[in-house]
């Protein structure tokens, strides 16, 4: 029986083969327009259609389950790679931004270099205050730049300071807002001459302004040209608020500094003044007689005084 096994299979394939070829080739010798073999394969067809629409419904949601499960497997193969390419361009953004701010900066400077026709060089600041009871940073350039002890300072908003040290590749320079700090200065608007003072908290106050004199909120307050250290004209702050006290012979005057003294990064150092860039013979005489005013009020406000504790006497 076992023998006949294979026996059995192998004529079971010879009649399946033979009776294929039989069939293939009665369907071929049909024509298109019909036949015994193309009826049977139409009713066949109008049979299994339905069975045919029924497994692509049920197979459908598989196969978008896999394409799915395939998306995920791919998402998860890209997503490092994803997240390397976000950080990178992250990356380059906040550098393309910083050379925008770095650009828009020395446009400044440049700008107010051409403005005031300043004689200068430009700097950076590498570092800033070392203490805290001073107000100074460093620069990049010292001696082999030009630049020597007193020269003055400004950023692109207006004056910052002014050196106090100088090496060869580098500088102190001391801010506005130092208490050691003076800067001759005067009202843009009415010319009330004054000193520009910091002070051991970093305010300002424009000091030995005459209350005779006309300053208001809101003022600007720009360099003088006296002293020949500063051009004359420069920006220096805004006057904050003005005040003053019964018999007083000045204004208390609080000043709003316009250069960035806390966050400067790139400055011009201003390595020499033109003649039109100091302060006239009528700008000196001006001072002087406000000086003088000052020194009459106050000698007048002495003698009363003294009468009237004569007379109390």
């Amino acid at each position: 029986m076992r023998r006949n096994e294979p026996n059995s299979g192998m004529r079971l394939m010879i009649v399946l083969t033979a009776v294929s070829v039989v069939l293939f080739t009665f369907g071929a010798r049909e024509s298109s327009s019909g036949g015994v073999f193309t009826t049977i394969r139409g009713a066949v067809s109008v049979v299994t259609t339905p069975v045919r629409y029924l497994g692509v419904a049920i197979t459908a949601p598989f196969q978008g389950l896999g394409n799915v499960f395939s998306n995920l497997t791919a998402n998860q193969e890209t997503l490092s790679d994803l997240k390397a390419e976000n950080e990178k361009l992250k990356a380059e953004n906040s550098k393309l931004q910083e050379s925008q701010k770095t650009a828009e900066r020395l446009e400044s400077l440049l700008a107010l270099q051409s403005t005031y026709n300043l004689t200068s060089v430009a700097a950076r600041v590498i570092s800033g205050p070392t203490d805290s009871w001073s107000q100074s940073v460093t620069i990049d350039k010292g001696t082999t730049s030009g630049l020597a002890v007193g020269m003055a300072v400004t950023d692109s908003n207006g004056v910052l300071g002014q050196i106090t040290e100088c090496g060869a590749t580098s500088a102190t320079v001391r801010l506005i807002t130092d208490e050691n700090s003076g800067v001759s200065c005067m009202i843009q608007s009415t010319r009330a001459q004054g000193m520009l003072q910091g002070s051991a908290d970093g305010s300002l106050q424009l000091t030995l302004v005459s209350v005779d004199q006309t300053v208001k909120v809101g003022d600007n307050v720009v360099t003088s040209g006296l002293g020949g250290v500063y051009p004359k004209g420069l920006p220096v702050g805004k006057v904050t608020s003005v005040s003053k006290s019964d018999g007083a012979l000045y204004y208390d005057i609080d000043v709003q500094p316009l250069a960035s003294t806390s966050t400067a990064e790139e400055v011009l150092v201003i390595t020499s003044l033109d003649e039109d860039q100091k302060a006239s013979s009528e700008d000196i005489s001006s001072a002087d007689a406000q000086d003088t005013t000052t020194s009459a009020s106050s000698a007048s406000s002495d003698s009363s005084a003294d009468s009237s504790a004569s007379t109390g006497e």
